[in-house]
């Protein structure tokens, strides 16, 4: 796992969507970290020190990972950049079927009708 500055993260995550267009898929995750070891973090906070928590977002498609690290300052232009590449490359979703409501109400009276009839004969 490579950890890239936040705009090589970028390109390449643009990237990765491109390649999986026509079949694939790319799993972004994102958490809460402060890049150091549990034994450096107690360390600190015995000392009374203040951990500085970093947003580390990793994606993958199955063959590359890559990984960023982002701080709060520069959490807001990553996250405008982050969202119009997905806004980008989320073509391919297929639409949900929504049921209108009046019709599916009607189809289910007409059921309960049908099973009524069917327990009397």
């Amino acid at each position: 796992m490579v950890l890239l500055q936040p705009d090589p993260f970028l390109n390449e995550l643009t990237a990765m969507f491109e390649s999986s267009t026509e079949k694939g898929s790319v799993w972004v995750t994102l958490k809460r970290s402060s890049l150091k070891s549990k034994v450096q973090r107690n360390k600190m906070k015995t000392s009374g020190e203040p951990i500085d928590y970093r947003c580390l977002i990793r994606a993958t498609n199955g063959k590359k990972t890559i990984s960023t690290s982002v701080g709060a300052k520069d959490h807001q232009r990553f996250q405008a950049s982050y969202a119009t590449i997905l806004k980008a490359h989320m073509t391919a979703l297929k639409k949900r079927e929504r049921k209108d409501r009046k019709k599916a109400a009607e189809v289910d009276k007409k059921d309960e009708n049908s099973k009524k009839k069917s327990k009397n004969i």
